[in-house]
């Protein structure tokens, strides 16, 4: 029997919090079909939770066991195996506040009866903030209208902090699929590729101005660490690139200009992110990188490259000289503070 939404929850030595997670989703109850994912766990009880959950609820809980493949493999895993109408991508230590799940059903079961389903169910999510116990939450109301089905032709403008995260989509699953998502193995910060490759498939978009999602930040090993990321920069800039091939952003400007306008906004931010960490490495490798990643988007598109290197939020990660690396480091950690991005 197909379900109305599929949660696929790609878990990976997880056992300390992925119970409060699994608990939040079963709250759906019989709507809702639960992926778990273990992804190869082998130091706690992973393995044994997962399928603890899928003895205890068969109809709702599948446990799939793979070799470990990183967070997108889990999240390509899930993708295969799902019969929900719609799909939605929770990580094991983040889960859903209950009563705006419950909304959020009864939006999805609206979208179930229409003749063509909407493709794309937008939320806000919630940054909680574990290292000072605070909670930032991450709105759209600027953006979409809201009670209303709405296209990339009816959206506002959003703010240089404000972006679609896979904390806040939950996609209609055929275009997912539709579309060819497949995201690449022992990658970290795939979910970029989530929240922007498939989007000029999508057509059709609600929004709801709902703290459904929350994100649980500030563990010290968790992948958007500072520390962390400066480690795995080589795989910041692999999915930059992967972004980059994914569309012709000049196109879609002829098709979708306010579509193609915010993905040349995400682009840029992605440029600079992986711009800044090799600037912190500073190593003369990372630095040849940083080179070799700005050469690739100009081989790619020229038009975009100008635009980006001195016309956008990029050109903090491109001032010139020793100083000028400096500066920027500062200005990127100036806004982490304000906006507790990570």
């Amino acid at each position: 029997m197909s379900k109305l939404i599929t949660f696929a929850v790609p878990c990976y030595n997880s056992a300390a919090y992925m119970d409060h997670c699994v608990r939040t989703l079963l709250t759906g109850g019989e709507d809702v079909e639960i992926i778990l994912v273990d992804d190869g766990s082998t130091r706690d009880d992973t393995p044994a939770i997962c399928d603890r959950y899928a003895a205890e609820y068969p109809t709702i809980v599948k446990a799939i066991h793979q070799e470990n493949g990183g967070h997108g493999e889990g999240v390509n895993q899930g993708l295969r195996r799902a019969s929900g109408l719609y799909y939605k991508v929770v990580d094991s230590d983040d889960w859903l506040e209950e009563r705006a799940l419950a909304a959020a059903l009864d939006k999805l079961r609206e979208f179930a009866a229409m003749e063509r389903p909407v493709d794309m169910l937008i939320a806000n999510y919630v940054y909680e903030h574990v290292e000072d116990n605070t909670r930032k939450v991450m709105r759209y109301t600027n953006v979409f209208p809201e009670g209303k089905v709405f296209s990339w032709n009816e959206i506002g403008r959003f703010r240089p902090s404000q972006y679609l995260l896979m904390h806040s989509v939950i996609y209609r699953t055929q275009l997912l699929r539709d579309c060819g998502l497949e995201l690449p193995k022992h990658t970290f910060y795939v979910d970029n590729i989530f929240v922007y490759q498939p989007l000029p498939w999508v057509k059709s978009m609600y929004y709801m101005d709902l703290d459904l999602y929350r994100y649980f930040i500030g563990r010290a090993d968790q992948s958007v660490n500072e520390k962390v990321m400066v480690t795995r920069v080589d795989q910041q800039v692999r999915v930059t690139k992967l972004m980059i091939e994914s569309h012709d952003l000049r196109q879609l400007r002829g098709s979708q200009p306010k579509l193609a306008r915010y993905m040349v906004n995400y682009l840029s931010m992605m440029m600079t992110i992986s711009s800044i960490f090799l600037i912190i490495d500073g190593s003369p490798a990372a630095l040849g990188k940083k080179t070799e990643l700005w050469e690739y988007l100009r081989a790619r598109s020229p038009e975009l490259y100008h635009k980006l290197k001195y016309r956008s939020l990029s050109f903090v990660s491109n001032i010139p000289g020793y100083q000028g690396r400096k500066l920027s480091v500062r200005l990127y950690r100036l806004a982490r503070k304000i906006y507790k991005f990570n």
